[in-house]
């Protein structure tokens, strides 16, 4: 079937909350399950691209599907041409801008179109790209930990491979975020990378005091040490330790990437599909990390990101956060600490029978 040949019909989003493998804490609070938004993109031809949103809170789930209904009113009878559909819908919503809610619909849409268009021709994403599937290393991504309660999750997620952990750090006193780290240091040795994420819960001041006193717990990165807005925050932060600073899953479309670069913001990027503009945004924000030489790793959306980290030049981790895995056919799996990318498409395929056990109506 000739790409130029697939048109949108409609668009179908649906509601539900997953259950995950572990509550999530953050510095915003705890994630105990995942509210997920299901987008169905179905062609005349017969061809039906999915992908997913995570909402963060249930409360985004009735928006987001809406507008991603209201869209299907704007996009029927249209050719499924992602970076066409992305530059028409920029137009459309310019003055509104295309942050936010909206932003996540658009993004999660255009990887939708992407897993069209990787359905129609029987090849995954990652090899329309001109890659090719590869594993791709994971570290596995905790919340804040318990040393005591958590060690044999922690323990497990070892024995899987993983040759990284991040952990929660920033809402409590000092004095908790060296024990936790250290004991966490402690139980994985010195060879496995150590992620400290703060969640932007800190100002400059605190943030370059505290990271001064966990560097001697060799981390691999402080993520998100202040406001993801502050990017002279985090510039300052960046000037002021040792330890490399990454940042970006909160960035907007390409643009912000360009912003926080121009800053000097980070030693790494973090790019989060459903932010940057899904597969489309993905490829313009790899060529700047790769101009600017930076690391990229991405930010959960474990399907999606295993197919575009392998054509990211500066590829570096991907975060295995698995959200979607409970109503998925086949969730993707982690092979001795490594995610691999398989198509056709995205290689997505919902679980109709969980989907109908954790829906929102």
């Amino acid at each position: 079937m000739s790409d130029s040949s697939l048109t949108i019909r409609d668009i179908v989003a649906r509601a539900v909350v997953a259950p995950i493998s572990r509550p999530v804490r953050t510095a915003a609070g705890v994630i105990p399950a995942a509210p997920l938004v299901l987008l169905d993109v179905h062609t005349e031809q017969g061809i039906t691209g999915h992908a997913y949103l995570f909402g963060y809170t249930p409360l985004t789930l009735v928006p987001l599907v809406k507008l991603a209904e209201q869209l299907g009113d704007v996009l029927r009878g249209k050719k499924v041409a992602p970076f066409e559909r992305m530059k028409e819908l920029d137009l459309r919503f310019r003055l509104l801008g295309t942050q936010g809610l909206l932003g996540m619909v658009l993004s999660g849409l255009d990887m939708a179109f992407w897993d069209i268009l990787g359905k129609a021709t029987g090849q995954p994403v990652v090899q329309l790209l001109g890659g090719e599937p590869r594993p791709i290393r994971a570290y596995d991504s905790y919340g804040f930990v318990d040393p005591k309660t958590d060690a044999a999750d922690i323990q497990r997620s070892l024995d899987q491979g993983f040759q990284g952990i991040k952990i929660k750090v920033g809402v409590g006193t000092l004095a908790q975020d060296i024990a936790s780290v250290s004991a966490v240091r402690q139980m994985i040795g010195p060879d496995i990378a150590l992620m400290l994420d703060f969640n932007q819960s800190l100002g400059p001041t605190e943030a370059c005091h505290r990271i001064e006193k966990l560097g001697q717990f060799d981390p691999y990165w402080v993520e998100e040490p202040v406001s993801a807005q502050d990017l002279q925050g985090h510039a300052r932060v960046r000037a002021s330790t040792r330890v490399p600073v990454q940042t970006g899953e909160n960035w907007w479309f390409p643009r912000d990437m360009q912003r926080a670069i121009s800053a000097s913001a980070s030693d790494f990027v973090m790019v989060d599909l459903m932010k940057i503009g899904g597969v489309s945004g993905w490829m313009a924000a790899a060529a700047q990390a790769d101009a600017a030489s930076l690391p990229l790793s991405s930010h959960i959306f474990i399907e999606a990101s295993s197919h575009m980290l392998p054509v990211t030049p500066t590829c570096d981790w991907l975060e295995y956060l698995d959200f979607a895995g409970a109503i998925l056919e086949n969730p993707y799996a982690v092979i001795n600490g490594a995610v691999c990318a398989r198509g056709p498409g995205l290689g997505i395929a919902w679980n109709e029978e969980a989907i109908a056990r954790h829906a929102v109506h």
